[in-house]
């Protein structure tokens, strides 16, 4: 996600910065794709990834009051 905030990738470059297999890198964005992280471009014979910043805000979001949630919760523990 880090290289993908900086600039778009092809497979190829995912692979050569990550060292991993083509392959496994294709298959890889497709969850962060699903979560509406990651969009792709069509580029020639090429396929870009590039991350979608509203994706990512909407995540933060999400993620910053699942933290208040659970600080508010840190002491509270359902009698079993």
């Amino acid at each position: 996600m880090t290289l993908l905030a900086d600039e778009q990738l092809c497979t190829r470059h995912l692979a050569a910065e990550t060292g991993a297999r083509q392959t496994s890198v294709s298959h890889h964005p497709r969850g962060p794709r699903e979560a509406g992280w990651v969009d792709t471009e069509p580029w020639g014979r090429f396929t870009h990834d590039q991350l979608r910043p509203e994706g990512v805000e909407a995540r933060a979001a999400t993620l910053r009051e699942l933290a208040r949630s659970a600080r508010r919760a840190r002491d509270r523990r359902r009698p079993c």
